[in-house]
């Protein structure tokens, strides 16, 4: 058991099943130019910062990344997604009721997410912001996840070091940029299998979710470096 003082979120497969909406409007602007997409372009998308969705975009629509085409690229995708996350939008299982939990334990939460400001203020309005004391997007920061940027904001702005914050993801991307951040790490996989992680849990879902299972999660500083992998399977728990 450890101290955890605070939650960080990611948004994006996460606590709202959208990681197939932004597949499904990549796969819609590329074959509108003539393009191809397959099961592989797809996963590559999963956890990817917003410039790196846009130039895959271009390439597999075959056109040149150019910044006027950059900008067409992005202003396309956010109007298609604003759309999208403006209806309702199915939730990750168990997501809302781990939100009650930690927010009737009295802990801290921020979203973290690449996704970027204008979109992720449409999903908090859905969600709802009480869950939420700060948020980080992507335009929020120099280099989104993996880089620890996003998550080292999201600590900085509750107040909480991060080696007592849980940081809880879907992808391998997110929990790289947790762990580098010194963030536990906690996965719960969406689109992308997660079968191992570096320092963290995996865990089947959200579903009954307990404090006691974030004070669980290990640090990268309270894991011995360089030491191999121990996996202790508990219920629907990995832990490393």
């Amino acid at each position: 058991m450890r101290h955890v003082r605070a939650v960080l979120w990611d948004l994006d497969g996460t606590i709202l099943d959208t990681e197939k909406l932004w597949c499904d409007a990549v796969g819609d602007f590329v074959v509108e130019r003539g393009g191809t997409m397959t099961a592989t372009d797809r996963g590559r998308l999963v956890g990817a910062t917003v410039p790196e969705v846009l130039h895959t975009m271009l390439a597999l629509s075959g056109l040149t990344p150019s910044p006027p085409a950059l900008r067409d690229a992005d202003a396309w995708l956010d109007r298609r997604l604003a759309s999208r996350y403006a209806d309702p939008v199915p939730w990750r299982p168990g997501a809302r009721a781990a939100l009650r939990t930690v927010r009737a334990a009295g802990l801290r939460s921020a979203l973290v997410t690449n996704t970027s400001r204008a979109l992720a203020d449409i999903a908090l309005g859905a969600i709802g912001t009480q869950y939420f004391d700060a948020s980080v997007t992507g335009d929020d920061v120099a280099h989104g996840k993996p880089a620890p940027d996003s998550y080292r904001r999201g600590a900085e702005l509750l107040g909480v070091p991060p080696d007592e914050c849980v940081a809880i993801e879907d992808s391998p991307t997110g929990a790289a940029a947790a762990s580098a951040a010194g963030c536990g790490v906690l996965v719960v996989p969406c689109d992308v299998p997660v079968t191992a992680i570096k320092y963290g849990q995996v865990r089947g879902s959200l579903d009954h979710l307990s404090i006691s299972d974030l004070q669980r999660v290990p640090t990268p500083a309270t894991c011995p470096f360089g030491a191999p992998a121990r996996i202790r399977r508990r219920h629907d728990r990995t832990t490393f």
